[in-house]
């Protein structure tokens, strides 16, 4: 066992401090980045790769580039375990670290994004919810402090419907589509785009709630298998609930290549454990399966034997993905406030002006592996497409196409529910035309 794998295992819920000290004069040339993160508990086996990445891709631009523009990075890890409480006292604790403050939070959890909106905003830090939490915090005139890019879960099962439409040869009228969802706020978001696509295009929608953690689904999968015999099946799922949902449909025979989860349930650690059983699973991705970036090598030449033991997988990528806006949304910062320490507020304006640009893509090494994309004040989604991933029993390959979200709808649908949030909660929403 590696050392940090021996103070995770030793620490458990305790604050893991990043491998990087400096000395009281360097102090004040540090952007301090907070990593909310679940080594342990039941959702451990997706969060440990997830928390690899991230650590993995700060300690790169340290190693390769001296940091963002001069200015080292620091960050510390605070174990969530998954928890909302856990999660909002890891936010209070880390805060107000470094010497502006934290960068950006990035939870991981729709749960927990939801407990943190009015305290970051009331902090002015920014929320990544890269790919989870609210979608209608897309909607940056009433949502300043929360990204959602590279697109929500609005738009996931729009592109996830458009997907089975094309294996239908246009033609959903008619057909059965279940859903199987953690029966929380996460797995239930999908839930009203799929309902009003389903009076649109004319198929039928199932609903099967699972509750936590998803350990017991045989019931579920007999209705499903058995009575129900759908055309296609979706899964919004999370940790051990993937796996064994996979089983389960394996065992009443239920075809795997019509089976699509969330990007969120198509990890190593969800199709494993079911071996053989899973061959020909699908799930959603916005990034590339693999390790075959620049990014990657760079990854492998700097950090050598220090690079996380789950270099490459699907989880991990996420995890350096994150970390990669992070780091683009402060350097975009700094081009307007100068090389320095940025303060949460001036990182949300890197945010909202940031453009990953084909060209910057290419030197950041990820081309062919992340998509463009781009934020502005009210549009904190940024126009992010996906793909669909498919298991062949031993790794992820690409299945499909780039898939982009219809829009139009959906950003409709972001603003009344952003709207009515603001009308709720008292929130008058911005005039992104008098925003900087």
């Amino acid at each position: 066992m590696r050392l940090r794998d021996l103070c995770v295992a030793s620490l458990g819920a305790a604050v893991l401090a990043a491998p990087i000290v400096a000395s009281p004069a360097l102090a004040q040339n540090e952007q301090f980045v907070p990593l909310l993160v679940y080594r342990t508990g039941p959702y451990a086996p997706n969060g440990i790769p997830l928390a690899d990445g991230q650590v993995d891709y700060l300690k790169l631009i340290n190693a390769r580039d001296g940091g963002i523009n001069g200015v080292t990075i620091t960050f510390e890890e605070c174990e969530t375990q998954y928890n909302n409480d856990r999660g909002v006292e890891c936010y209070e604790r880390l805060k107000g670290n470094g010497p502006t403050g934290a960068s950006a939070f990035s939870p991981f959890s729709t749960g927990i994004t939801y407990a943190l909106i009015d305290r970051a905003t009331t902090d002015q830090i920014p929320v990544l919810s890269m790919g989870y939490g609210r979608a209608d915090a897309s909607d940056g005139t009433v949502f300043p402090y929360v990204f959602t890019l590279p697109a929500t879960y609005w738009g996931q099962a729009d592109a996830l419907i458009q997907y089975i439409s094309a294996q239908e040869d246009g033609n959903l009228e008619g057909k059965k589509i279940a859903l199987v969802y953690h029966d929380s706020a996460y797995g239930k978001e999908p839930i009203t785009t799929l309902e009003r696509l389903s009076k649109e295009r004319g198929f039928e929608l199932s609903l099967f709630p699972v509750a936590h953690p998803g350990l017991e689904q045989k019931a579920t999968w007999l209705q499903i298998g058995r009575q129900l015999r759908p055309d296609w099946v979706l899964m919004w799922g999370w940790g051990v609930m993937n796996s064994t949902a996979i089983k389960e449909a394996a065992a009443v025979g239920y075809p795997m290549d019509r089976f699509v989860g969330v990007w969120w349930s198509g990890a190593e650690p969800d199709v494993e454990p079911a071996a053989a059983a899973a061959k020909g699973y699908k799930s959603g991705a916005f990034h590339a399966p693999g390790a075959d970036s620049q990014m990657h090598k760079d990854i492998q030449e700097l950090l050598g034997d220090d690079a996380a033991d789950t270099f490459g997988t699907v989880l991990y990528n996420r995890g350096v993905i994150n970390s990669a806006i992070v780091v683009e949304a402060i350097r975009t910062a700094m081009a307007k406030y100068g090389n320095k320490p940025m303060t949460g507020e001036q990182v949300r304006w890197g945010f909202e002006n940031l453009d990953l640009t084909p060209e910057r893509i290419e030197e950041m090494g990820m081309t062919g592996f992340l998509e463009p994309l781009k934020i502005t004040c009210e549009d904190h989604e940024g126009g992010g497409k996906l793909m669909v991933q498919q298991w062949n029993g031993e790794a992820w390959e690409v299945a499909s196409d780039w898939i982009e979200p219809n829009r139009e709808p959906l950003r409709a649908a972001y603003e009344e529910s952003a709207a009515k949030y603001a009308a709720e909660q008292g929130i008058t929403p911005r005039d992104c035309s008098k925003v900087e």
